[in-house]
């Protein structure tokens, strides 16, 4: 029986088929469940510490306020269970907020926050391109000194090998994309701030750069579809596989593909129970 594509495609999802194809029909076909992991979550932690930062009015965006701003972001993320299931005691949460401080305080490095002009933060964007629904999320949207779009996007480790920036710009070029769909102008630049070793990626996009990402997305998704059709969705090993949480269902890493069969089940009966309670005007069940 054929699969169903996933309605809309993000820069993750983009890069997760071109990365490995087993692990996209993992994570967005069979929507199957992903450990946390703890860069994952300390990123989750400063964007959100430097979306506060950006709340406030340009002559209050100091060091000192972020570090307020860190400390009201501890408190929103503790509730979260990518980082309740990190399951962090003592020295190892210590340790884990002092990384996030350290990386909230190297931004100041990268560029004076007073100067900035955000018009969007953690901004939502999702566009209908030639048949096709992509969305994605901005971290900073603003307007640099002639009134152009910037589209800046956090990284909070360290930058990338000469020879891989341009692939990781890719990711930000898909905003441009958006922007050009919604707002009908490309932005003047696109870049990407990595905190860990405060260095900042910039390029200007054009509409040759966005016509190219047009084409890339579209056959991209007819390989998708194709897959789907054939059930054919192959794992492709390598260094990413330290990081992949799919570990068990993986054949190329001794896994049992036939597992996930039963997880999808199981959780399609967990949501048609939970309707049928909410049907009956019943509370949810926990487990």
């Amino acid at each position: 029986m054929p699969l169903t594509p996933p309605a809309t495609l993000s820069p993750s999802k983009v890069s997760s088929f071109t990365d490995c194809a087993l692990a996209f029909r993992y994570s967005a076909i069979d929507h199957l469940p992903e450990p946390p992991s703890v860069a994952a979550t300390k990123g989750t932690l400063v964007h959100l510490a430097l979306e506060h930062l950006f709340e406030r009015e340009p002559a209050d965006r100091t060091i000192e306020a972020a570090q307020l701003d860190l400390a009201r972001a501890i408190t929103e993320i503790r509730v979260d269970p990518d980082f309740t299931g990190l399951d962090l005691q003592g020295e190892a949460e210590a340790a884990f907020f002092a990384d996030a401080a350290t990386l909230v305080e190297k931004y100041f490095g990268l560029e004076d926050p007073t100067t900035i002009r955000p018009i969007g933060l953690e901004l939502r964007l999702e566009a209908k391109v030639g048949g096709l629904r992509l969305r994605g999320i901005i971290d900073r949207l603003e307007l640099d000194e002639n009134g152009g779009l910037v589209v800046t996007d956090y990284k909070s480790g360290r930058s990338p090998r000469e020879s891989f920036q341009q692939s990781r710009l890719g990711g930000v070029t898909f905003y441009a994309l958006l922007c050009e769909e919604l707002f009908g102008v490309l932005p003047s630049r696109v870049q990407l701030l990595y905190l860990g070793d405060q260095t900042t990626i910039t390029t200007e996009p054009t509409a040759q750069s966005t016509r190219g990402l047009r084409n890339k997305v579209g056959a991209l998704w007819q390989a998708v579809e194709l897959a789907c059709e054939r059930e054919d969705f192959r794992p492709r090993p390598g260094p990413l596989c330290n990081w992949c949480g799919f570990h068990a269902y993986c054949p190329a890493q001794g896994g049992d593909p036939s597992l996930v069969a039963n997880v999808v089940a199981d959780r399609a009966a967990a949501e048609a129970a939970a309707a049928d309670l909410a049907a009956a005007g019943e509370p949810p069940l926990h487990p």
